[in-house]
């Protein structure tokens, strides 16, 4: 990893400081909102999720004004309806996972070693994008068209147009808009988790921070999928009358249950596994002793993430479904408590074995930590089918939902701002007012939630916005009231000590808690990162290694300079870290914002039925999109290799496995695979409920099925053939093939779109064409995208941007192609072949 070190001068060293910093810097002035730095995307996200938080608690605060008292008319039933559904919509959406991005996207570059995120455009389109997403769906409320269904939006009410009105439309794209950021964020993440580690960081000697984004990422990209999936079915309901969820027609309202929970079950663990990271890096540091059983902890937050996805049942216990699925569930469900056991007994052991410094951090770590356990035993109590039928739907499952929430969620995000705040501005949050808001926040979430159980049990429905005196609710709902209150007045002196002039107190410790780990590493004012790459050799280098903070900002490492005028940083191989490409990557950019903004323009403009609006906007969203992947990605670097420091010489342009461009390209196909995987899903699940799926209507041809599949497999081909050609320098071949593999790609989708065209296929008229619809539409856009990516290495080629040696586009492209052919085969494999050959 290293070799003979060159000696420099001070006056050196500050020589390539000033470079350093200069390349780094943010723009000044109006230009400062096109930043892509790490630092400014993360406070950006995580102020606008705070904001969201803050406009959910207002919302919530007057749901508990109305319920105060019986027959109260502070709000309408209306308004009411539209308040819950914000409510639950802003705190899962738009505060629960963005935070956790926010937080991800601030602190993982300089805990791991390295200066940036290996596609800082992607985290600022990210950003840009929950921004306006956000502010689409919350601001709905102030022109009464809010979606006032539940922030779930069960058909068939929601699917209703007269009962939801144009609120479940805005609900339902402004939260697709939002996915697509979460998905791009997660993408980003995975991508400089498993690539951009400091040099020695090997796997197992990665932050527990990281480990848990990186499994949170993961579970990102297939559960959000799933909701993508339910949302375009929904919507295609919703605007062009098919009937995927009207049971009069073939459809089923469960099937949007399915989907939803699939992705609404493993979001809570989404929103707690990132708290307990925050809780992994925080119990350490004041324990002053390293994790105790790491390895046992990485296990149980992998077993976590996996038993997630096995336990979206549990919420359908009441839909009548078979006993045998009751109690598999019911298993999954109880089962989960044993690796989210192991993480809480381990932070206990940790805190045994070493010497606790009782702080503001631990105390809102411990406290949360407490409040979950609470809502983990009665999540194993509503993990029960009888007890959950007798529960279901009351506020016993509110009390649950905000327990579970609130203390494995809330507190741990309190605790972490108060322990990572000096790396903002050097400067600590009060303690005493730290001390206040806890016991404020604490006392006030147990008055208020605690009663919630005893109501539930009495049999107080979940969504009612009064209730008769006589019923026995009016006390504990006048308590829960006074608690919400109590809890407000917390979190606004949380707010207060973030927000309140600092300019008279001093700058404290470069490192106030003595942290072992790498973030704390670098000066706050120093926000563009670490001054040089370090070598990793433990899990905790400010400990292990005395002289590492020294030798980093001296520039004693890796990429001490930036003599060429680009933002650089290292890629390492997966498992071992092993440095292996200097990576150059984007600067500052507006086409970040204009790809956010009009993407959001399409989607605000398909919710009102604008069509001229939506198809302008798509169009400038795709220019602007090629504009950046023409200008940002796959550049030829003016030489082949770079000394990258400690007389070590690295390639700059990578291709195929090696590069950070395959893997995202790669993740992403994972997670489109998992949202066609649930459209096949949605096929099954028709056949699965209907003796007769298809109710007598003549299916696709099966020989135009085949056909299409052929020719797509025959593009795919082609596909591969170009790329061997062009690896071998024969350019004229490569261009040839791509062309003929275009028109291939053509002639495919034109067969695929002619196999349904069968009479009897009106996708209006019975749930069988309609699903079948879908799935050729799913194929054929992915087609269209698949020719427009062929048309763009034909152009790099042609400009001298795609060569022998640099192919990163071309390999790209075909990975994708080998997603398109898994998709475009199974489509018209079933569609023509099933039900009919069975």
């Amino acid at each position: 990893m290293s070799g003979a070190v060159k000696e420099r001068s001070p006056e050196e060293y500050k020589a390539q400081e000033e470079r350093l910093r200069a390349v780094w810097a943010n723009p000044a002035g109006w230009r400062y909102w096109t930043s892509v730095n790490n630092y400014q995307i993360g406070l950006w996200y995580g102020s606008a999720a705070f904001a969201f938080m803050l406009f959910a608690g207002v919302l919530a605060l007057m749901m508990r004004l109305q319920l105060a008292v019986p027959d109260n008319d502070f709000l309408s039933a209306d308004f009411f309806n539209q308040a819950f559904t914000l409510h639950g919509t802003a705190m899962m959406f738009l505060f629960a996972v963005p935070i956790f991005e926010a937080v991800a996207i601030f602190l993982l570059p300089p805990m791991l070693g390295a200066r940036e995120m290996p596609f800082p455009r992607l985290g600022a389109f990210s950003f840009w994008s929950f921004l306006l997403g956000g502010i689409f769906v919350c601001g709905s409320i102030f022109f009464n068209a809010a979606p006032s269904a539940g922030w779930f939006m069960y058909p068939p009410l929601a699917t209703d147009k007269e009962f939801s009105g144009i609120g479940a439309d805005i609900w339902l794209l402004g939260l697709s808009f939002i996915e697509v950021a979460s998905i791009a964020a997660a993408v980003e993440l995975i991508v400089g988790i498993m690539k951009c580690r400091a040099p020695g960081m090997r796997i197992n000697l990665m932050p527990l921070f990281a480990w848990y984004l990186l499994i949170v990422a993961g579970m990102i990209l297939f559960a959000f999928p799933p909701l993508i999936a339910g949302d375009l079915l929904f919507e295609m309901e919703r605007m062009f009358d098919w009937p995927f969820f009207d049971a009069a027609r073939g459809g089923d309202p469960l099937l949007w249950q399915h989907l939803f929970w699939i992705f609404g079950h493993p979001e809570v663990y989404i929103i707690f596994l990132p708290a307990i990271a925050l809780m992994a890096m925080i119990v350490p540091t004041f324990s002053q002793r390293p994790i105790v059983g790491y390895s046992w902890i990485v296990l149980a937050a992998v077993g976590t993430g996996f038993l997630s996805f096995g336990l979206w049942v549990h919420h359908m216990f009441a839909t009548g479904l078979p006993q045998i699925s009751l109690a598999f569930f019911s298993a999954a469900s109880e089962a989960v408590a044993i690796p989210t056991g192991v993480q809480i007994f381990v932070f206990i052991a940790t805190m045994l074995a070493g010497r606790v410094i009782f702080s503001t951090p631990m105390l809102f770590g411990a406290g949360g930590l407490a409040i979950f356990v609470i809502g983990g035993l009665t999540g194993v109590m509503v993990a029960l089918a009888p007890f959950d039928w007798q529960a279901h739907d009351t506020y016993f499952i509110v009390a649950h939902l905000h327990y579970v929430l609130i203390g494995g969620m809330l507190f741990p995000v309190v605790a972490g701002l108060y322990y990572y705040y000096p790396l903002i501005d050097a400067k600590k949050l009060s303690d005493r007012l730290g001390r206040l808001a806890f016991w404020l926040m604490f006392g006030g979430f147990n008055i208020a939630f605690f009663p919630m159980h005893l109501s539930g049990l009495r049999g107080m429905p979940r969504r009612v916005f009064t209730y008769p005196a006589e019923i026995g609710w009016d006390w504990l709902n006048l308590i829960s009231t006074a608690g919400a209150f109590i809890f407000a007045a917390g979190v606004l002196v949380v707010g207060f000590d973030v927000l309140r002039p600092k300019h008279r107190q001093p700058r404290g410790e470069f490192n106030p808690w003595n942290a072992g780990t790498l973030e704390w590493i670098s000066e706050p004012e120093e926000n563009w990162g670490v001054r040089s790459i370090p070598i990793v050799r433990s899990r905790y280098p400010l400990w292990d290694q005395r002289d590492l903070a020294r030798k980093v900002n001296e520039g004693r490492y890796y990429l001490p300079d930036a003599e060429e005028g680009w933002r650089e940083g290292l890629v390492t191989t997966v498992l071992d870290a092993e440095p292996i490409q200097v990576l150059r990557v984007g600067g500052t950019s507006h086409v970040t914002i204009v790809s956010a903004l009009s993407l959001g323009a399409a989607f605000i403009a398909l919710t009102f039925h604008w069509w001229i609006a939506t198809a302008l906007a798509a169009i400038i969203c795709f220019c602007a999109v090629i504009y950046w992947l023409w200008t940002g990605t796959g550049e030829i670097p003016e030489k082949p290799e770079k000394d990258a420091g400690l007389g070590l010489s690295l390639p700059l342009y990578a291709s195929g496995p090696d590069s950070v461009g395959w893997w995202a390209m790669f993740i992403t196909m994972a997670g489109d695979g998992t949202a066609f995987a649930s459209l096949v899903f949605g096929y099954f699940f028709y056949w699965t409920i209907h003796a007769d799926f298809t109710a007598g209507i003549a299916g696709p041809d099966a020989v135009w099925s085949l056909l299409a599949a052929s020719l797509f497999a025959a593009a795919w081909g082609l596909m591969l053939a170009a790329r061997t050609f062009n690896r071998r320098g024969a350019t004229a071949t490569m261009r040839g093939l791509l062309v003929l593999s275009l028109l291939t790609t053509v002639a495919a989708s034109v067969t695929g779109l002619a196999a349904p065209l069968s009479p009897g296929m009106d996708p209006t008229r019975h749930v069988y064409p309609a699903i079948v619809w879908i799935l050729v539409i799913w194929v054929l856009a992915h087609a269209a995208l698949g020719t427009v990516m062929q048309a763009y290495c034909l152009a790099r080629s042609l400009a001298g941007r795609l060569t022998p040696k640099h192919d990163l586009d071309l390999s790209n492209v075909v990975l994708y192609w080998h997603f398109l052919l898994i998709a475009a085969v199974i489509t018209f494999a079933i569609i023509g072949l099933f039900p009919a050959a069975m």
